[in-house]
């Protein structure tokens, strides 16, 4: 009677390869692969160290569980890891790179830039590595360099969704209209990508271009009907910018129904009853903003608002 093989990929087609083949690192890393995907981090470090002590000689393994480390948070032994790793290949630059990442996590900037440097030195031409060079210089807080880095990183690889991501917020934090270029070059290589859209989109909202700004929304909406700050933004911009009344409260009830907690939109919704005199639709709106978050000031100013205009809550 034919035994029917496990299938391509499944954790019994890959025991099988170890079962076959105790000596193949290889197959070791397949499984640790396997059970990250399943988030079971202690299954999948043994499998690393596993694979490691196979083929001690190799970075690649020590690679893959620095970054596991790294996933896990687990910085100390991350860093220790791909230490390992760049002893055994000096000329390697992902462990570099990797390395340079779990240092900037710890806000080492000097160090994270010196590796960063390494990397480059040994390929010149490494796009990734500028981004992360771009990253550095950010977090450290010099805007100027990190755009140049970015730039750099466009140039050796149009391809980098992230550079062009990165200089679109760093301009439109100086209001530069070159924002709207380096999102376009995201939305090139992303077209659906939502983060590129809503940035792109909250960019013309504060810069006056109402209609660009609508037109996005509704594209989010589009893309990722479940997401609610395309319609409270698009109720924003219909109330506060349009005057809009009933079509603004349309769009804060639907971002509610979407995320029930959301604070701001019960708000502008209390504030868009208030606008039209429903002060008992308003002061309920209030109250629970104010539920939702004691500190919000204005919802707190909005039901002293009512207080003076004899608001109250009606049961409804």
């Amino acid at each position: 009677e034919a035994v029917n093989e496990p299938a391509e990929g499944s954790l019994e087609w890959i025991e099988k390869r170890i079962l076959d083949n105790p000596s193949d690192p290889a197959a070791f890393a397949l499984r640790a692969r396997f059970f990250e995907a399943l988030d079971s981090a202690r299954l999948a470090e043994a499998d690393w160290q596993r694979a490691i002590a196979l083929d001690s000689a190799g970075a690649e393994w020590r690679i893959a569980l620095g970054g596991l480390y790294f996933r896990k948070l687990r910085l100390a032994d991350a860093e220790r890891t791909l230490r390992e790793a760049i002893a055994v290949e000096p000329d390697g630059i992902e462990a570099r790179s990797k390395l340079s990442e779990v240092l900037l996590m710890q806000s080492r900037f000097p160090e994270a830039m010196a590796l960063a440097n390494e990397a480059l030195r040994i390929d010149p031409l490494n796009g990734a590595t500028y981004n992360l060079k771009g990253w550095i210089h950010r977090l450290a807080g010099d805007t100027n360099l990190a755009i140049s880095s970015y730039q750099t990183a466009i140039e050796r690889d149009p391809a980098l969704y992230d550079a062009y991501v990165s200089l679109g917020l760093l301009h439109a934090a100086r209001h530069d209209e070159l924002a709207m270029a380096y999102y376009d070059g995201a939305l090139q290589l992303r077209p659906t990508s939502v983060e590129a859209l809503y940035n792109k989109a909250m960019f013309a909202q504060e810069h006056g271009r109402d209609s660009v700004a609508l037109a996005l929304y509704g594209r989010l909406k589009e893309i990722d009907p479940g997401y609610p700050a395309p319609y409270y933004n698009t109720g924003y911009i219909l109330l506060e910018h349009q005057r809009r009344i009933p079509e603004a409260r349309r769009e804060f009830s639907l971002a509610i129904a979407r995320m029930p907690d959301y604070t701001q939109a019960y708000y502008s919704r209390g504030v868009s009853y208030e606008l039209e005199g429903k002060l008992d639709s308003a002061y309920a709106d209030y109250r629970i903003a104010i539920g939702l978050e004691p500190q919000h000031t204005d919802a707190a100013l909005g039901l002293s608002r009512l207080a003076e205009k004899g608001g109250k809550v009606k049961a409804r």
